[in-house]
């Protein structure tokens, strides 16, 4: 089975972080976006991906051979932001005939991944809103057939909101409804929508099935992204590699500790992710993020975002800071 996961997006609601790191790298319990998603994928048998990158596109590829050697991946670059349905487009010879799946790179989701993998037929997940009109929608009739695909719609006439995993049994219907839209008139933008191509394939006869997911977590913007970071690691349990020197520190779990760091005189936790090789020094750390090789002191963070390579001294604070930043608070 293959996978198109597109991971080509600026991720404009987190900068300044994703001026210097893909959104699909931000480290989360543990992990990345990207890494929990390809998981999963792999763990229900598909053996095959294609990453459509664009924006920092060489980081996702570096990540993708370093992590994941002895997986087939290919790269596909999306040079122009033509939208979600063009990035999928670009991977129409690489598809073939084959059935795919096409997972969002910023859609982490808990859900039967392998019953999804191996349903006959084409399947759309979705999960219930409050308020669908930020989403794709799906409507669908009395059998859970749907019937129309709408996306952001004005009056919503259902809550059952596109999540952003899809498996296409008739995937050259797909890219022949892509085609359609990239040469017509209906692109907001100058982009073309994924959605308005898989309700073009409903009307073009295709029986689309809806499969519920059980959580939906929001990695778009900070503080949806902590709050995906505490439900994840309280979850999971955390991890805490080997290789540390803690001195004079509590750790309150759930946290994440990468490879490689030196806390001392520290409170850590709860609900913290610490990337590899940071220092930690007289400071109190909970239900933050902090990306790797960056360096605390003196400092007490709450609820904050803290990108790679980052020095904050001083007091406290909530920051929400991008890469390569030198902070004094004193």
């Amino acid at each position: 089975m293959k996978a198109i996961i597109p991971v080509a997006g600026a991720g404009t609601k987190l900068r300044p972080h994703t001026y210097t790191q893909p959104k699909a790298l931000i480290p989360l319990a543990g992990k990345t976006v990207l890494s929990i998603i390809m998981d999963q994928l792999i763990e229900a048998g598909v053996n095959q991906f294609a990453l459509v990158v664009g924006y920092l596109g060489d980081k996702i590829s570096d990540f993708a051979k370093t992590h994941y050697p002895h997986v087939d991946i290919t790269i596909v670059h999306q040079n122009e932001r033509k939208g979600l349905g063009h990035a999928v487009y670009l991977c129409r010879e690489w598809v073939s005939n084959d059935e795919v799946i096409i997972a969002l790179g910023d859609t982490i989701c808990e859900y039967n991944v392998s019953e999804m993998v191996n349903h006959a037929g084409s399947v759309l997940c979705v999960k219930k809103v409050d308020d669908p009109r930020d989403f794709g929608v799906a409507e669908t009739d009395e059998s859970g057939v749907v019937t129309k695909l709408v996306e952001k719609p004005h009056i919503p006439k259902t809550n059952s909101a596109l999540v952003g995993i899809y498996k296409i049994a008739e995937t050259n219907l797909l890219f022949s409804c892509l085609e359609q839209l990239m040469h017509g008139e209906e692109k907001k933008d100058g982009e073309c929508g994924l959605t308005s191509a898989l309700d073009c394939m409903v009307h073009s006869g295709t029986q689309f099935t809806t499969m519920k997911v059980s959580n939906w977590f929001d990695c778009g913007k900070m503080e949806t992204l902590l709050e995906s970071n505490a439900t994840l690691l309280k979850k999971w349990g955390g991890t805490i590699s080997a290789e540390h020197s803690f001195e004079n520190t509590i750790i309150i779990p759930p946290v994440s500790i990468a490879p490689g760091c030196t806390i001392q005189n520290a409170i850590i936790g709860p609900n913290v992710t610490i990337g590899e090789k940071t220092i930690i020094d007289y400071s109190v750390v909970k239900n933050s993020i902090i990306g790797a090789f960056s360096k605390l002191y003196d400092v007490v963070l709450h609820d904050s975002l803290i990108g790679s390579d980052t020095v904050i001294k001083g007091e406290t604070r909530t920051l929400n800071i991008g890469d390569n930043t030198e902070i004094d608070l004193g």
